[in-house]
């Protein structure tokens, strides 16, 4: 098995373990987060449901400079502005796996300050 299919594999498995303890209702809804090579992905999700209630990216038209944490930070704020408008306060915090760490940080932290509570 090479470095990249493990570090997936690991991945994968932590994903799952935190999302049997984590479960989004409509009073408090779950925060995904993705994050690939180039673009960071986030939404609000009704677990259930099974909907999405607000959703952010740096895939968005516009978006310059898309894989460093300054970018991170935008999509958390962005995240958070649209959440507010929904009448959303409070998410649990899914990480999908990833260390709470770099870019997922700057997300949640920009998320925090603009208002989220988790």
């Amino acid at each position: 098995m090479n470095k990249n299919s493990l570090k997936t594999a690991r991945r994968s498995r932590r994903r799952i373990g935190i999302r049997k303890r984590i479960s989004g209702t409509s009073v408090k809804p779950r925060l995904s987060v993705y994050k690939s090579l180039n673009h960071m992905y986030a939404q609000i999700i009704n677990d259930l449901d099974g909907t999405t209630i607000v959703a952010a990216s740096t895939a968005a038209k516009g978006a310059t400079k898309t894989g460093n944490s300054a970018a991170a930070a935008k999509v958390g704020e962005s995240l958070a502005e649209k959440a507010k408008a929904k009448g959303i306060t409070e998410v649990v915090f899914d990480r999908g796996g990833f260390k709470f760490h770099g870019r997922i940080k700057a997300l949640a932290d920009a998320a925090r300050k603009a208002g989220l509570k988790f």
